[in-house]
C-alpha cells in the first residue's frame, strides 16, 4: 500500500483513443494521480488488452493508477449505434481487471423520448445480463448523474440523472455491484444541494468526476429559468459553487475508496490554450481540500 492508497486520489479523464497512453505519458509530471479512460458511444479502433499493456508500460514506476473504463452512450436504444455501445460495455467489464480495476461508467441509457418509468423494464433487461457479467469479474457498474438535456418526461441519453429515478433504477436491479458515478455539476444546474443529497447517497457513489458549476442566482430572480438568459456553466473545481472540502469530507465519512477524476472540457473560461491550466487549478485545489498529501502518524 502507498501513501496515495490511504487518500482519495485525484486524477482526470484521459480517453484519448489510440493517443490514450502518449497523452497519460505527458500528464503524469502534472500531479494527477489516477485516470478514466472514457470512449463515446464506441470504442472506435482501441483494442482494450492492447491499450491495458500500454498503460502499464507508461504508468511502470509511477503511484498512478486507472481508475475506471467509461463507455458513455444509450446502451438501452434500439439503433445501430446503440448495439455498438452496449459492446463496448461488454468489453470493457471483461477487460477492467487488466487495467487494474474494478469499475466500468457510463449511462444507465434511455428509451428515446419516453419519461423515466418507461424505461425501466428496458433497463432491466439490458444491465442485469451486464451486472451478472460484472460480479462474475469482480467488477462494479457505475451510472453517472447527467441528464444530457432530458428530463424525467423525456430524453435521448440518460435516465440515472436524479433521486427519484436512482430509487427506481436501484429496486429494479438490487446489485450491490451498481452504483453511481457523482459530481456536484449536474445537480447543482437543477437547482439541487449536491452537499444535502451527497450525505444521503454517498455509500453508492462508486466514482466522483471532478466537475463543478456556477449557478447565476440573480439572473434566476431577475429572468426565471426559462429565458434566454444562461443560468449557469460547468466549471473547474476551485471555480464554481461546491464546497468540495465538504464533499472529500463526505465521502471519506462513507468509507468512500474510490477517485476523483477531473471532467475537464467544460469550463467557459479555462478552455482551448488554457485548458490544462484549469485543470491543473483544480487538481492542486482539490489536493488542498483533501488536506493536502498524506502526512504519516509518528511512531510511538
Amino acid at each position: 500500500m502507498t501513501s496515495l492508497d490511504r487518500m482519495i486520489r485525484i486524477g482526470t479523464l484521459a480517453g484519448k483513443d489510440l493517443q490514450t497512453a502518449d497523452y497519460i505519458r505527458q500528464l503524469l509530471p502534472l500531479g494527477f494521480e489516477s485516470f478514466q479512460i472514457n470512449f463515446w458511444q464506441t470504442l472506435g479502433k482501441v483494442e482494450l488488452p492492447r491499450l491495458a499493456e500500454e498503460l502499464r508500460t507508461v504508468l511502470k514506476g509511477s503511484d498512478a493508477i486507472v481508475s475506471s473504463l467509461g463507455v458513455f452512450g444509450n446502451p438501452l436504444g434500439t439503433n445501430e449505434i446503440d448495439v455498438i455501445t452496449r459492446e463496448g460495455w461488454e468489453k470493457a467489464i471483461d477487460a477492467a481487471p487488466d487495467f487494474g480495476c474494478d469499475l466500468v461508467c457510463g449511462f444507465a441509457g434511455r428509451v428515446v423520448g419516453q419519461p423515466v418509468p418507461a424505461s425501466i423494464p428496458r433497463f432491466q433487461e439490458v444491465f442485469g445480463p451486464l451486472l451478472e457479467r460484472a460480479a462474475k469479474r469482480g467488477v462494479r457498474i457505475a451510472f453517472e448523474n447527467c441528464p444530457m438535456d432530458g428530463t424525467w418526461k423525456s430524453g435521448d441519453w440518460n435516465i440515472a440523472f436524479n433521486p427519484d429515478a436512482w430509487h427506481l433504477i436501484f429496486e429494479a436491479l438490487p446489485a450491490s455491484n451498481l452504483g453511481l458515478e457523482w459530481e456536484p455539476c449536474h445537480q447543482l444546474v437543477q437547482l439541487m444541494d449536491p452537499i444535502a443529497q451527497l450525505r444521503e447517497w454517498a455509500p453508492k457513489v462508486f466514482h466522483v468526476h471532478g466537475k463543478d458549476a456556477s449557478v447565476y442566482r440573480d439572473v434566476i430572480a431577475a429572468h426565471g429559468i426559462t429565458s434566454s438568459k444562461s443560468i449557469s456553466h460547468h466549471r473547474h473545481p476551485g471555480f464554481g459553487d461546491t464546497n468540495w472540502t465538504d464533499v472529500i469530507s463526505i465521502l471519506h465519512a462513507s468509507g468512500y475508496k474510490g477517485t476523483i477524476d477531473i471532467e475537464g472540457w467544460h469550463d467557459p473560461v479555462y478552455k482551448d490554450d488554457l485548458e490544462m491550466t484549469g485543470q491543473v487549478h483544480a487538481l492542486r485545489y482539490l489536493k488542498q481540500c483533501r488536506g493536502g498529501d498524506f502526512v504519516p502518524n509518528p511512531v510511538i
